[in-house]
């Protein structure tokens, strides 16, 4: 059977901004959209997009906001285009699996982890920003529910700055997956897995790292290497004075948990629940201490992308 690959234009796009960096070597790193279209509220989500954009530009790198618009993935939104995506009401959120349907059907959405490692990479971008990562749920051994962030990123060649997992996730778990899936993991200025909302989550990183630059020689150790196309992980810490209270994460986690076996939310809807649950349990706290992780994720991920085109 004779097949015809579509031109690149028609289903990935990059911004001229972001294909002159590239073309370049310059600094670029990726950000996600889901944050935008469904993390945050109006105007808030907006104005947020935007400072991220503007922390990696203080990096010295070039930011790539990435998201679907009918049918065609965008790396690199315009004012416009992320104001659609702040304000667009029934936006898809995409992950890996969804992008050619999207692409078929000439839908909208905003981009997961997983979609976005994917098209930051086919787009030929290596360093991604996000708050905390997808990955194997409470009580995997029974239901096997596990992110598919942790799939994508045990066959993608892409450094990922974040805060750890979600902490309404088995962490120990995930942590077990990664090794499994030879994702390497390295913490930013810890030896500890940070906890998201929290600044650790208690389980000890086999690697530790102290710089930007040394992200950089990590990733090109594993181009040097060669071996399966799998990413590293930098976990970046929210510092302790803006993480979420400790003790009421806790108690609102453990209420949360209570509240979606009552009502029994399972399978994709979970995550959300418990999300929302501790945004309203903590009165926003969650929020700020989410915001001050992505921040903090990525100014990191602007120094790395610039130790990296340095070398490169």
């Amino acid at each position: 059977m004779r097949t015809t690959q579509q031109p690149i234009d028609n289903v990935l796009r990059p911004s001229d901004e972001v294909a002159e960096a590239l073309a370049q070597g310059a600094p670029v790193v990726a950000l996600e959209s889901t944050i935008i279209s469904h993390g945050l509220p109006q105007p808030r989500n907006l104005e947020v997009a935007l400072e991220l954009e503007e922390i990696v530009r203080e990096a010295g790198a070039v930011p790539a906001t990435i998201a679907v618009l009918d049918g065609v993935a965008h790396v690199g939104l315009d004012q416009r285009e992320l104001k659609r995506i702040a304000t667009e009401s029934g936006l898809r959120k995409l992950g890996f699996r969804d992008l050619p349907a999207a692409a078929a059907l000439k839908a909208s959405g905003a981009t997961t982890v997983s979609a976005t490692s994917f098209l930051a990479a086919r787009a030929g971008i290596r360093i991604f920003a996000t708050g905390g990562l997808g990955g194997v749920h409470r009580g995997w051994t029974e239901s096997q529910d596990e992110s598919a962030d942790l799939d994508m990123l045990s066959r993608t060649r892409i450094t990922v700055v974040c805060a750890g997992v979600k902490s309404i996730l088995d962490v120990p778990g995930t942590l077990q997956r990664l090794e499994t899936r030879e994702v390497s993991v390295a913490g930013f200025r810890t030896d500890e897995f940070p906890g998201f909302y929290l600044h650790t989550s208690g389980e000890p990183i086999d690697w530790r790292i102290e710089t930007p630059a040394e992200a950089a020689d990590i990733m090109r150790a594993q181009d040097a290497l060669g071996g399966p196309e799998t990413a590293l992980i930098v976990a970046n810490p929210v510092p302790v004075a803006e993480q979420l209270d400790p003790a009421l994460h806790d108690r609102v986690l453990a209420e949360a948990l209570a509240a979606a076996d009552r009502e029994r939310i399972t399978g994709q809807a979970i995550t959300p629940f418990l999300l929302e649950y501790l945004v309203r349990g903590t009165d926003g706290a969650s929020l700020e201490a989410n915001l001050a992780a992505v921040r903090g994720n990525v100014r990191i991920a602007g120094q790395i992308a610039a130790s990296w085109s340095r070398g490169n």
